[in-house]
């Protein structure tokens, strides 16, 4: 039987709880679970592609999973999946939003390569909220984003945000 590799992309700008749970409970259905930091057009990110994949090394580092490494990368999905062996891509669903379009993607992926299974996780209803652009407008009008990222996260996105300026006047 071959290794189960899984794929968990994403811009992590910056990486919450709720990708955290993601990466915890993708690793339990793999045998190797890649997290594959990209770049995304369509976002404007806060951090830099390298300042991302030092944040998510970092708490990847903090959860203690043997089988979970941070790539970073620049290419369709499918082209990733295919370059790192990865049959299988992890996503996870906050809401009836998030699942139209990543239906829509997953539907385009099996288009590109149909042996790459997407495997959708509902996030954990406490963290459904919890979205990184959320995290970032909250931070940048000066609001407390504790409760959606760790400790290390919450200190490089207030630093970012005193770098670049809070937003708002009260």
């Amino acid at each position: 039987m071959s290794e189960r590799v899984g794929i968990y992309p994403g811009t992590f700008d910056p990486i919450t709880l709720g990708h955290a749970d993601i990466i915890r409970r993708g690793a339990k259905l793999v045998d190797r679970l890649i997290i594959g930091v990209t770049t995304n057009p369509s976002k404007n990110p806060m951090f830099s592609t390298e300042e991302r994949l030092a944040m998510v090394e970092r708490e990847v580092a903090n959860l203690k999973l043997d089988n979970v490494e941070v790539i970073g990368f620049n290419a369709l999905l499918v082209k990733f999946a295919e370059k790192t062996g990865a049959n299988v891509i992890v996503r996870g669903l906050r809401a009836v939003a998030d699942f139209e379009y990543e239906y829509q993607m997953a539907g385009m992926n099996q288009q590109l390569d149909d042996d790459v299974e997407t495997v959708f996780l509902m996030a954990d209803v406490s963290l459904q909220p919890i979205a990184s652009k959320l995290v970032k407008e909250i931070a940048l009008f000066g609001g407390d984003i504790a409760p959606f990222v760790s400790d290390a996260v919450r200190e490089d996105v207030t630093a970012r945000v005193e770098k670049i300026g809070r937003l708002g006047d009260y």
